[in-house]
């Protein structure tokens, strides 16, 4: 499919506005990839990095038999109502990136979903990085502003091969009245790195996630969310890592602030296999009345394994807004300063890029602290 990009350019600027604060590059400066799904048409897919591949999941499906084995495998079609919706599209949609063995990107390929006004979205999505190979995917996902109702249900796999690694960068962007059921899962092969981000700050009605990794020998897991809950907004969030090969370890971290809405951290490790660590931190700030449910489960079946987690829900400590106040900051600026420190978090081995389009969302939301 060629790279077309006049539909996007035809949006009212305010959209381009939202799907900008998601991560999306509309002239590609710093991307070397980019898939664009506007409702079920698929816009754009291009790509210029060496050994990079982006397809339409039907594309791709077509043109290499072995992706069979990478379809409906990580994450089951018969998973819960929502999977098996999206399994019984006719023609399913959504991007397939791969990167071949060795390849590595120095800019992160763009995936952009956009709702403008159809009921439903659905998208399957499958990233690949063969042996030896890094993959950077910057996912940005959001609806039109004056969209009234509509679901989002997203499958995307991951398959991380031997000294491998996937950094996956998911930014949502939706409003107040749309649901949105992402299922997604990973398969790290050995020595492979997987990490996951998420960062939403903006209102929506209900959010539930639940992400997976299996992390086989000597390989490493990452999962980062980055949460606000506008009120009326429903986030039932968590992540999943089972450390099935011998020195595999994972990190689930979560930064969770409430205006008035509802957020369920869920995070759950599981040991299966001799020396293996893992760590689940989950901190959660109480703006105005609202409700952080902190659920950390750590599940130990060997002795050689180390789990531990942590967790803490609380309020801005008013001698930390004093301080600030003392030093020439009013309590409205202070009160935002010990926000965002609360909610910068610097992800180990996160690409300077990413990083900084984390952060920008962080500034986008800054005016509503």
């Amino acid at each position: 499919m060629p790279a077309d990009m006049n539909e996007i350019a035809r949006l009212p600027d305010s959209e381009k506005e939202r799907l900008t604060q998601t991560g999306l590059e509309i002239g590609l400066e710093n991307r070397c990839g980019s898939f664009f799904q506007m409702d079920q048409e698929i816009l754009q897919t291009t790509c210029s990095a060496e050994g990079v591949e982006v397809l339409s999941l039907a594309d791709a499906l077509e043109k290499y038999d072995w992706m069979a084995e990478h379809y409906w495998n990580a994450v089951k079609k018969d998973k819960d109502k929502y999977t098996e919706f999206v399994a019984k599209q006719e023609r399913p949609a959504g991007v397939v990136v791969i990167a071949h063995k060795g390849a590595r990107t120095v800019y992160p390929v763009q995936a952009c979903l956009y709702l403008a006004g159809g009921p439903v979205q659905t998208v399957h999505n499958i990233m690949i990085a063969e042996e030896g190979a890094e993959l950077h995917v910057i996912s940005g996902c959001a609806s039109a502003a004056g969209a009234k109702s509509g679901s989002h249900l997203g499958v995307t796999e991951f398959y991380v091969g031997k000294n491998a690694r996937i950094t996956s960068t998911m930014i949502h962007n939706w409003n107040p009245h749309i649901s949105v059921y992402p299922r997604s899962a990973a398969i790290v092969e050995e020595n492979g790195v997987f990490i996951s981000n998420y960062v939403c700050m903006q209102p929506v009605s209900r959010i539930q996630m639940y992400p997976q990794a299996t992390l086989g020998k000597n390989a490493v897991g990452r999962f980062s969310s980055i949460v606000v809950a506008q009120p009326d907004s429903h986030f039932d969030l968590g992540s999943r890592a089972i450390l099935q090969g011998k020195g595999s370890s994972a990190e689930l971290i979560t930064r969770a602030i409430t205006k008035g809405g509802t957020i369920i951290s869920r995070g759950h490790i599981l040991g299966e296999t001799e020396e293996t660590k893992g760590h689940i931190e989950c901190k959660g700030m109480i703006l105005k009345d609202g409700t952080i449910h902190a659920i950390p489960e750590i599940e130990g079946r060997v002795t050689g394994t180390e789990l531990s987690h942590e967790a803490a829900v609380g309020k801005i400590a008013r001698d930390e807004i004093e301080y600030l106040m003392a030093r020439g900051l009013d309590e409205e600026t202070a009160t935002a300063t010990i926000i965002r420190g609360f909610l910068d978090v610097k992800i180990e081995g996160l690409p300077p890029m990413l990083q900084q389009q984390i952060d920008a969302a962080i500034d986008a939301a800054d005016a509503g602290f």
